[in-house]
């Protein structure tokens, strides 16, 4: 066993579309970021972490690069789901140039694209998305002058259920009988169970919440993570700012709204020598003094790096829904999203598109 062949082979049908080819849209942006990022530094990550098709025996796997290059096509073209993106490589000349598959070969099954998700670890995209952000920063692109962190609500891929109906699924789950399904085989599908309530702004939310990192710079997502939505936003501020370290160069500056403001935050700052950056707020024993309104003003300014972010996913992939019941497979969805987000922002800034 082995991997596919990657490179095509032209045959007639390619030779002859060529020429048409040089207006086509899609493509140019999938060249212009081909020519911004080194994908055999994200190969060799990719082969570390993913071991299918290493062994001698069985069919060739697909090469782990295509298919992590096919989820990301997923997210730049706005595809809803893993059976219509293998409908999309199949129709899609432009899909199938991208990822190196001959015209006569037909796209990987979804089921195919779903086990890679899946087997895929956050530590491998981990690595792969500081990767990434690293050739960012050996061609000038500065990540660490401030990071600004906030965080957002996601609605669980399952319909509400009250929390003593979460609490007797949690508890069913764990049971051996929990595992099965009603003919005793092991469970393929089920509700999201690690989702649960928050009241923001007085309306209820049953789902998650994604704790996000952005550089105030250029726009990069330098760390994203997922939680249940009940989590506070203000203890994510050290993982936040921890997972932002893609380079040896110190993050100068960290900014963030109200919520983060405290003592723990501002010591953690202050003890790793970064400044703090985080909106002041009213105390039971001081009012806010009008250069503590103006350094709010100053800094709102700034943040909104993040809030933009937010935006442009709820927008253009559907990020304030959950696609799937399971904590840490809409965490690989995410992370997967940031990618695509800091492919497509770099190759923007280096002025390729």
């Amino acid at each position: 066993m082995g991997y596919k062949k990657a490179e095509p082979n032209m045959t007639f049908a390619e030779l002859s579309l060529m020429s048409s080819m040089e207006h086509n849209r899609s493509l140019k942006l999938m060249e212009k970021i081909n020519d911004v990022i080194d994908w055999s530094k994200i190969e060799t990550l990719l082969l570390k972490h993913y071991t299918v098709g290493t062994s001698k025996e069985g069919a060739d796997a697909y090469p782990p690069l295509m298919l992590l290059r096919a989820l990301l096509l997923q997210k730049w073209f706005k595809v809803k789901s893993d059976p219509e993106l293998e409908n999309q490589i199949n129709d899609r000349i432009s899909f199938k140039m991208f990822l190196l598959l001959s015209l006569d070969k037909p796209s990987p099954d979804h089921s195919t694209f779903s086990r890679f998700r899946s087997r895929l670890s956050k530590n491998a995209m981990v690595e792969i998305n500081s990767a990434v952000l690293r050739q960012f920063a050996d061609r000038g692109l500065s990540i660490t002058e401030g990071v600004a962190i906030d965080a957002r609500l996601v609605q669980s891929a399952s319909h509400p259920i009250s929390k003593e109906e979460i609490k007797k699924l949690r508890e069913k789950r764990a049971t051996p009988e929990g595992k099965l399904d009603k003919n005793s085989k092991p469970l393929k599908f089920s509700r999201d169970q690690e989702s649960d309530w928050v009241v923001k702004n007085d309306e209820p939310h049953y789902g998650l919440k994604e704790h996000a990192a952005v550089d105030t710079s250029n726009g990069f997502v330098l760390a994203t993570e997922l939680t249940p939505s009940s989590v506070s936003d203000s203890i994510y501020l050290p993982y936040c700012v921890a997972a932002s370290c893609h380079t040896e160069d110190q993050i100068k500056k960290v900014y963030a709204d109200k919520g983060y403001y405290g003592a723990p935050n501002s010591k953690f700052l202050h003890m790793n020598q970064i400044e703090d950056g985080i909106m002041w707020k009213d105390t039971k024993t001081a009012k806010l003094t009008d250069y503590g309104k103006e350094r709010n003003k100053i800094i709102s300014k700034l943040r909104y790096i993040v809030e933009q972010y937010f935006g442009i996913s709820h927008l253009n992939t559907d990020a304030f829904r959950a696609r799937f019941p399971r904590l840490m497979k809409n965490t690989i969805d995410a992370m997967f999203r940031q990618m695509a987000f800091n492919l497509f922002r770099g190759t923007k800034i280096l002025g390729a598109v």
